[in-house]
């Protein structure tokens, strides 16, 4: 009914700002309490506040002279309205006409293969760590993994009802799946789980794995997809700690320079909370190069108070198209000294330092489209 008397009100937005509430309040005591237990120990530590300090000398900066242009940069309209629709539940949803036979829930109860490989989830979960090739080269495994309410490639893969998502949460087993699940994702991405409250660090393998991250922009999409999919679940404080991780990578350690502008724009709006949307904006536009081309707020009305002397910030100003056609990889090249653990971070180089972050569980809708990463988009269906 809830869901019904806001399709009712729903106005669709219309531009960036309209989609953008991230702004909207300064105020940090936004959170509003999950009332549903998620089944995991709720994260009581805060957001580091993670300065360069003098290892910011170490990250690579751009001239303002390489920011000469005849296009000016801009926000993607379609990644706000997508992004916008799954914070709010989807008002205009409408549930599948099928029968809900909650193929989502059995497939991770292990009754159920995902179809067309006729793969048990156990047999993903035991068989298939560490052999990355068939992680990268499948592409039906993901939707059945991280299920979503919107149709993906595998159109054998069921939508999420909310329904279903009610029962997924309740249901133990599943969710401990799913977890591991995730824990399967990120060693392919060369990342480790560390505790039950979300926080992540580098794996033992992130130098190879983000060599290969860093130029398969297909699994960007992919993460979208799971930090969408750890929301409808129940793991929505997950999300912040590995956004958090990326964008220190992408931003201040050079190691995935090409993620850079998929983090911006996607992955930090994944996020409900806005307290916890600005502090990632807010560290990212405190060591984005260069600064006056930072794109994610907050509003220029809004930034006398974070300005420097005489309280006026320099509006967003073009940059020029390098490296493969997306303008954000010329502001965190890779280099040799950050490869090794140098950058905004801090930490010792071999990955050893976490990523936290303080949220509550919620549950809401979610939807998932995903476009490219370099310069121009490209839209495609969902994965």
């Amino acid at each position: 009914m809830g869901n019904l008397m806001g399709s009712l009100r729903y106005k669709e937005p219309r531009s960036v700002e309209e989609c953008d509430s991230t702004w909207e309040s300064d105020s940090e005591s936004d959170e509003q309490p999950g009332d549903e237990d998620s089944g995991i120990s709720e994260c009581v530590s805060r957001f580091e506040t993670g300065r360069c300090g003098e290892q910011a000398n170490m990250s690579p900066k751009v001239s303002p002279s390489d920011s000469k242009s005849s296009t000016k940069m801009k926000r993607s309209f379609y990644a706000a309205k997508d992004l916008y629709k799954y914070r709010h539940s989807y008002p205009n949803y409408k549930a599948p006409r099928l029968p809900n036979d909650y193929r989502n829930l059995r497939f991770y109860l292990n009754k159920i293969p995902l179809i067309p490989d006729g793969i048990f989830i156990e047999e993903i979960l035991t068989k298939w760590r560490g052999n990355y090739d068939k992680l990268e080269h499948n592409h039906t495994y993901i939707q059945w993994l991280f299920p979503l309410r919107e149709q993906g490639l595998n159109f054998y893969a069921q939508e999420l009802t909310q329904e279903e998502i009610k029962e997924f949460q309740s249901t133990r087993e599943a969710k401990r799946r799913f977890l591991l699940a995730y824990t399967l994702m990120l060693d392919f991405y060369g990342i480790k789980l560390l505790d039950k409250s979300g926080n992540v660090a580098r794996a033992s393998n992130w130098q190879e794995r983000f060599q290969h991250l860093n130029e398969s922009q297909h699994n960007y999409l992919r993460i979208t997809r799971i930090l969408k999919s750890l929301g409808e679940l129940g793991f929505e404080a997950f999300k912040a700690p590995l956004v958090r991780l990326l964008l220190d990578e992408a931003l201040c350690r050079g190691t995935l320079p090409n993620m850079l502008h998929s983090t911006l724009e996607y992955y930090v709006y994944t996020i409900r909370l806005r307290s916890h949307r600005r502090s990632l904006l807010r560290y990212a536009r405190q060591h984005y190069q260069p600064a006056n081309t930072f794109l994610w707020g907050p509003p220029a009305r809004r930034r006398g108070a974070e300005a420097g002397p005489g309280g006026r910030v320099a509006e967003p100003t073009p940059e020029r198209e390098r490296r493969g056609g997306d303008p954000h990889r010329a502001c965190s090249p890779l280099t040799k000294k950050d490869s090794v653990g140098g950058g905004c971070g801090g930490g010792d180089g071999k990955g050893t330092k976490g990523y936290t972050v303080s949220t509550k569980t919620l549950q809401e809708g979610v939807m998932e489209r995903g476009r490219g990463d370099r310069g121009k988009y490209i839209e495609t269906v969902p994965l």
